[in-house]
């Protein structure tokens, strides 16, 4: 699965809104609406997001 598409999920599964994510993910509001535009983010970004990820899964999946 696409680094977006799990961020996606994420989302919806814990309806966080997009700039709540990259706020608390990687300290950057836009970082989803980015992504959904096409950017495409460092290694270090995307450790910060895997971590992230790991992390918060919701508990009731």
């Amino acid at each position: 699965m696409k680094l977006l598409e799990r961020i996606e999920r994420h989302l919806k599964d814990t309806h966080m809104s997009a700039t709540r994510f990259g706020r608390r993910a990687v300290g950057d509001p836009r970082f989803v609406l980015d992504l959904r535009m096409g950017r495409r983010p460092r290694r270090r970004t995307l450790e910060k997001v895997e971590h992230y990820l790991q992390n918060h899964e919701p508990t009731w999946l």
